[in-house]
């Protein structure tokens, strides 16, 4: 009786832990493509997005497991050959989904010694046998059917399910009509999908019909950017993966099971801009105004916040030591902007009222004031405040870019006077000891001064030699915006509106 018992727990035992090291894996939906699946890292790299970062809001990701290996400039050719497709097909189980789309970067030259990534045009078994003269080594080039043809029969054999995505279109025009590629690789994709049996989605045609009579005015600076015919924003890639969700219901694919009944979409956080400073850039009153109260009218603001935090009358030093940096600070997060300007009252006094000049220097040299409340302040130099400034942006996640102070409206002769000898000249040094963006803003907007009539310049500075009106603000604020437009390594500049008549 005993042993009954124990071999009826033994074997209730060995059936648990079965159980447990065969878990029931849920299936997986491979995306793989160019940068119109995934740009950059999938993180909205430059503002731009794929449709594949967008899919986990319209599959249930409880039920279902999304990967998407797309790369920016892959081919249906390059895609195989840099050796991407691999590491997917040897991950596929039965019942997990390929969704593919190729076609941007097949276009381009078969064999040239910067991309290499043509594919023959069509979808024939014609061939062409090439020394690569970016690789070095010999390869045979099949037609754009062909590899597609070869993902679809390598995702069956893993017993996996393959749709086939037309690419999407490009932003161009003609008679206010969005170009379709129906005739090219668009068309292409259906014939392959067609002859091997598989789901084929025409996003490029659910594309067009949706933008079509939207037009070309809104549909630019919406779902695509002026500078950037090819890539969505985020808006564009979320409208790209409702569409393939739409098709995916339409069709008889399995992978409609798992579609959301109701999904809440949603594009990314906005992005925060906080701008730091003196007069020169806060809001002051209806007639002497900072570039900071027009700085947003140059960038996209659905996409980013712009927060004058800036301060009339204060320092690199009393902007932090009155609290005023501690409140930015604190709502700084990941991915956010400092932008930076202090420098015309940090010459006044460090010990007599207003009590906010700073040490001139770079130095960690400090100055102790003794107020008349029995209380202290150790005063430290221009730059040392700088250099913290930057040091706490960047322990947020936050970017900081440092701007030299405007130039006031004095002349010597021809000449605007600069003040590179002095805090022009430190936030520069600051800037580079600690490897920050620099906007040599005391020098750009001086040059923009002598191009003008002397008088013109002077109908900007209605009271007094360093505050400008709205009109001055503009100038100001514009010519902080062209320089970030200008900074390749910078994110900032993918936020950037700038109007038609500044870019001539």
């Amino acid at each position: 009786m005993k042993t009954t018992k124990l071999f009826a727990v033994l074997l209730l035992m060995a059936s648990f832990l079965s159980c447990k090291q065969k878990p029931e894996s849920k299936p997986t939906v491979y995306i793989i493509g160019d940068s119109t699946v995934k740009n950059g890292s999938g993180k909205g790299d430059g503002g731009l997005w794929g449709w594949g970062d967008y899919m986990d809001q319209l599959l249930d990701t409880t039920k279902v497991a999304i990967e998407n290996h797309a790369l920016g400039g892959t081919s249906s050719r390059t895609f195989q050959s840099k050796g991407l497709w691999e590491p997917v097909k040897d991950s596929l189980k039965k019942g997990d989904y390929v969704l593919l789309q190729f076609g941007h970067n097949d276009n381009g030259p078969i064999n040239d010694n910067f991309r290499a990534r043509g594919t023959i045009k069509g979808v024939g078994e014609e061939s062409e046998e090439i020394d690569n003269m970016l690789t070095g080594k010999h390869e045979i080039v099949h037609s754009y059917g062909w590899y597609l043809r070869k993902v679809i029969k390598e995702t069956k054999e893993k017993g996996a399910i393959p749709v086939v995505i037309s690419p999407i279109p490009r932003n161009d025009w003609t008679d206010g009509k969005l170009s379709r590629n129906d005739q090219s690789y668009g068309g292409w994709a259906k014939q392959v999908a067609e002859e091997e049996g598989v789901t084929f989605i025409n996003l490029n045609e659910r594309m067009v019909n949706v933008l079509n009579p939207i037009g070309e005015e809104k549909v630019t600076g919406t779902y695509f950017y002026k500078r950037d015919h090819t890539h969505t924003s985020a808006r564009g890639a979320l409208l790209s993966a409702s569409l393939i969700s739409e098709g995916l219901a339409a069709s008889d694919n399995d992978l409609k099971t798992y579609l959301l009944k109701d999904p809440k979409t949603h594009l990314p956080e906005k992005k925060d801009i906080f701008l730091i400073g003196d007069s020169t850039v806060a809001s002051n009153n209806d007639t002497l105004v900072g570039w900071g109260v027009v700085f947003e009218k140059y960038f996209d603001t659905t996409r980013v916040r712009i927060h004058n935090k800036a301060r009339g009358g204060r320092s690199s030093r009393t902007f932090r030591g009155e609290g005023l940096w501690d409140a930015v600070k604190d709502s700084l997060s990941e991915g956010d902007f400092v932008l930076m300007q202090f420098g015309h009252n940090d010459g006044g006094h460090i010990d007599t009222p207003k009590y906010r000049g700073s040490i001139r220097g770079m130095g960690d040299e400090t100055q102790v004031v003794n107020f008349s409340n029995d209380s202290t302040e150790v005063v430290h130099t221009y730059g040392w405040y700088m250099k913290k400034y930057i040091e706490e942006t960047r322990e947020k996640g936050a970017t900081p870019i440092v701007l030299s102070m405007v130039p006031r409206n004095i002349w010597h002769g021809e000449k605007v006077e600069r003040n590179d000898d002095d805090y022009a000249g430190l936030a520069k040094k600051a800037a580079e000891e600690m490897d920050a963006i620099f906007v040599n803003l005391n020098d750009e907007v001086a040059l923009k001064y002598e191009a003008m009539e002397k008088e013109q310049v002077k109908d900007y500075f209605p009271k007094d030699h360093t505050h400008t009106n709205k009109e001055g603000a503009e100038l100001n604020a514009l010519t902080v915006a062209e320089k970030l437009e200008q900074i390749r390594n910078c994110y900032i500049r993918d936020y950037i509106y700038l109007p038609e008549e500044a870019k001539n």
